[in-house]
């Protein structure tokens, strides 16, 4: 297929993506430093076609964040409070019922929970939110809770191994993992924004054990703050060397950083060309990672819509009550309505397909 580039840079790389093949690291840095982004977005729009068709999917969900109390405190983070910290929550077992109850009705297909690292709270408490959550909903909701890191912290005030942990949450009735926690892997940026948080090799052991357990997963990136164009690269290539091992993933997120209330509030906002291109690359880089997503959350409903001609295919969900990216200063509603994210949808052209955490389609809307 012949792509309109202006750089010539990029016409090797685009004389690969015509023919299928894998991209390099010194191919990603190329379409890095290049300013050719129509290029680059035809590209990623070419393989996102050859891949889903003209379908670009979203789910009604409910996120649901139980506490912000959080042990590792992240310079990068505004959500997290310290304990008895102006501002800290924590919801009891009951309310989070509640909560994920109310999104039935609303027609929601999943409920998303991540939090902080409550110092107090046990592993059996998670067990206990799983197995109440799973008794209370109807099978069809899927429970797609904890971030690898929170996995990690349960496997230290338990004593179990992170697999035996997901093993358990599993039996409770956990269904998927979200991709967040994973950052940068990169271990210069780790020591100085997240330094308690999981390491990049562990991130990776967890998912891949989730893996094996039949558990799928996300995967994101979080992009605009002190990486390197480089880091961000190597970033995407170990995100595909997990998936060509243990194929687990259903789709990568990249997440654009809010500086707002941060210890890194100095830090500029991503922009838009930055977001579109990241996104595209995104699709250019992860060949074996089925869908690329848009949280429109993080990047704004403008440049979630475009993204879906420069390689999406997917701008997530209802959400409602989203807290974590808003305490950092987002500006996008904290929800969605169905018929909003239809016709997002539809004004691209592309056709809307309703879908579960699983990609099991619920309702392609292709009429009128």
């Amino acid at each position: 297929m012949p792509f309109y580039i202006t750089d010539p840079a990029l016409k090797p790389i685009s004389t690969k993506v015509a023919a299928g093949e894998r991209l390099s690291r010194e191919d990603g840095l190329t379409l890095y430093a290049s300013d050719d982004l129509i290029g680059i977005g035809q590209m990623a729009d070419h393989v996102r076609r050859r891949t889903n068709g003209d379908l670009v999917y979203f789910m009604v969900n409910r996120h649901i964040n139980p506490t912000n109390i959080c042990e590792n405190r992240c310079k990068f983070c505004a959500f997290s409070r310290s304990k008895g910290q102006d501002g800290a929550y924590e919801m009891t077992l009951d309310e989070i019922v509640k909560a994920a109850e109310e999104a039935v009705p609303e027609g929601a297909y999943e409920v998303h929970i991540v939090g902080g690292l409550h110092p107090d709270w046990p592993f059996e408490f998670y067990i206990d939110m799983v197995s109440r959550l799973r008794a209370a909903l109807p099978p069809h909701v899927i429970i797609q809770a904890f971030t690898a890191v929170e996995i990690e912290f349960y496997a230290q005030i338990s004593g179990l191994t992170t697999l035996e942990v997901l093993r358990q949450l599993k039996d409770a009735g956990l269904d998927a993992l979200p991709g967040g926690g994973a950052e940068i892997f990169s271990e210069r940026t780790r020591a100085a924004a997240w330094d308690k948080k999981t390491a990049a090799d562990d991130w990776l052991r967890i998912h891949g054990e989730a893996h094996s357990l039949g558990i799928k997963t996300n995967c994101t990136m979080l992009y605009g703050h002190i990486e390197t164009l480089e880091e961000r690269i190597d970033h995407l290539i170990r995100l595909r060397e997990q998936q060509d091992k243990s194929g687990g993933f259903l789709a990568f997120i990249p997440l654009a950083f809010h500086p707002l209330n941060t210890e890194l509030s100095d830090l500029p906002g991503t922009t838009g060309f930055d977001d579109l291109k990241t996104l595209a690359i995104a699709r250019l880089m992860l060949d074996n990672i089925p869908h690329i997503k848009a949280f429109w959350i993080m990047v704004g409903l403008k440049v979630a819509q475009l993204s879906t001609v420069f390689g999406v295919d997917d701008i997530d969900g209802t959400v409602v009550e989203e807290r974590i990216t808003h305490m950092a200063g987002a500006a996008t509603p904290e929800a969605l309505t169905k018929s909003d994210l239809i016709g997002m949808i539809r004004e691209t052209g592309h056709v809307p397909v309703e879908r579960d955490t699983l990609y099991n389609v619920v309702r392609v809307y292709d009429g009128a």
